[in-house]
């Protein structure tokens, strides 16, 4: 059970020096630019299954799957045939499909708090969206971001936070003015009580609380007990808006998402990466009363030009329909549960400090000696640990992110010989740090 023989980067890296050249640091995203591990990042040639192959012809089985939307791994024939069917009609109409309506009826049947959505082109823009939304609908301005968790580029939430559980946000990145986020309240995951005095003292100004319901984009951190329902009580006493960030945990954790697994019903979910079967694409949706104050219905303004386009509407209707089955998470959660024992079986073999986290098919490998429950203990790992661990894994054969602070995915690709495969790559890597 040996990985593949390695055989070089030497096309990685003239094409990253080519790519240098004409896009800023060389990528479209940054952490694809492997600035939080060191190195070249690896130029994808195909993909198939679990398996990435780059341009000098290695293979690694990947625990990326697109930052999470490939849930049946890469060119699932499902999927394939189903935007090839639609691409052979025509890419883009600019008019309504029935395809809109018929993933529309997928996502609200699975997501029970959503009774009419629309679909946009990406997560930030359903954010984006659902905030613009929400604060047409309550006539408020201020909105409450939980510190650690990403809703995407909108300038309104690319905030970090201040001293205090009440203190504004600042903007985290130039080009975002001060007087954009002067409405942003940042406050601590995992904190009721951070959560309480905002509302308390800003109550009646408070539009929305967005919030990630398993936080993803600091490693996975799920909520702790009773944490996401007193969210929605508090945001209920105040007559603000609840809304779920589920782009990553949509149809990942289960078919209804996070919502579905904890027994919560937010005013407004934002959806993205699974339901569009690996294309891009967005949803924001809730309860019907909210969402006609969209235009053309209402007065709050949103339009798209590719929003709905054909192939995204296909690969999503035939994604969903494939996860439709209950066997399918049932097989994940099994995969998954044997993999993550694996990886801490294996640090715990090595003596390596670590802390596991797992929802369902989400997963991360904290280097620290505690838990981590919010950003703060999140940003106490080793990244430089980290970033040994994921190049020796990488040497090993095994693609994670190049990144301590984001989620490896599973997908139903991931066959008992893979998982196997990782392990042994896990204890070599474990042992090499």
């Amino acid at each position: 059970m040996s990985p593949p023989k390695r055989r070089g980067t030497a096309k990685s890296e003239e094409a990253y020096r080519s790519s240098c050249r004409v896009l800023p640091g060389g990528v479209n995203s940054p952490v694809r630019a492997f600035g939080g591990v060191g190195g070249t990042p690896r130029f994808i040639e195909k993909a198939k299954g679990a398996i990435l192959t780059d341009l000098d012809g290695n293979e690694y089985i990947d625990y990326v799957g697109s930052w999470g939307p490939l849930i049946l791994g890469h060119a699932d024939d499902r999927v394939v045939a189903a935007v090839s069917k639609a691409l052979c009609h025509g890419s883009s109409f600019g008019a309504p499909t029935v395809r809109e309506t018929r993933l529309a009826e997928l996502v609200i049947a699975g997501v029970p708090s959503i009774e009419k959505v629309r679909f946009v082109n990406s997560g930030t823009e359903a954010t984006m969206s659902a905030i613009r939304l929400a604060r047409g609908y309550t006539g408020r301005d201020v909105v409450i971001k939980v510190e650690g968790c990403y809703h995407g580029h909108v300038d309104a939430l690319l905030v970090s936070a201040g001293s205090g559980a009440t203190t504004f946000g600042t903007p985290s990145s130039p080009g975002v003015p001060e007087g954009v986020t002067s409405a942003t309240v940042v406050i601590r995951f995992n904190s009721l009580d951070a959560a309480r005095a905002v509302f308390a003292e800003h109550g009646d100004r408070i539009a929305c609380l967005v919030v990630e319901p398993i936080a993803g984009n600091m490693g996975c951190i799920p909520p702790a007990d009773g944490y996401l329902q007193g969210l929605g009580d508090l945001c209920r006493a105040h007559g603000a808006l609840y809304i779920l960030d589920e782009v990553m945990t949509g149809f990942r954790v289960g078919y209804g998402g996070a919502q579905g697994l904890y027994g919560l019903r937010p005013d407004l979910t934002c959806l993205g990466k699974i339901i569009g079967g690996g294309l891009p694409v967005g949803a924001f949706g809730g309860r019907a009363e909210i969402m006609d104050r969209l235009s053309p219905l209402g007065p709050v303004y949103q339009a798209g030009t590719l929003s709905g386009n054909p192939l995204a509407m296909a690969a999503g209707i035939a994604m969903l329909e494939a996860l439709g089955d209950p066997g399918v998470y049932n097989d994940l959660e099994a995969r998954s549960a044997r993999l993550a024992e694996g990886l801490e079986q294996a640090a715990r073999g090595a003596g390596v400090p670590t802390f596991h986290t797992r929802v369902g098919s989400m997963m991360c490998t904290f280097f620290t000696d505690g838990p981590v429950t919010d950003y703060t203990s999140a940003k106490r790992c080793d990244t430089e640990a980290y970033g040994r661990f994921f190049h020796s894994m990488l040497e090993g054969g095994v693609y994670l992110a190049p990144s301590q602070f984001e989620c490896a995915f599973v997908s139903t690709a991931h066959t008992d010989e893979l998982i196997a495969r990782t392990i042994e790559a896990a204890k070599e890597a474990f042992a090499s740090i």
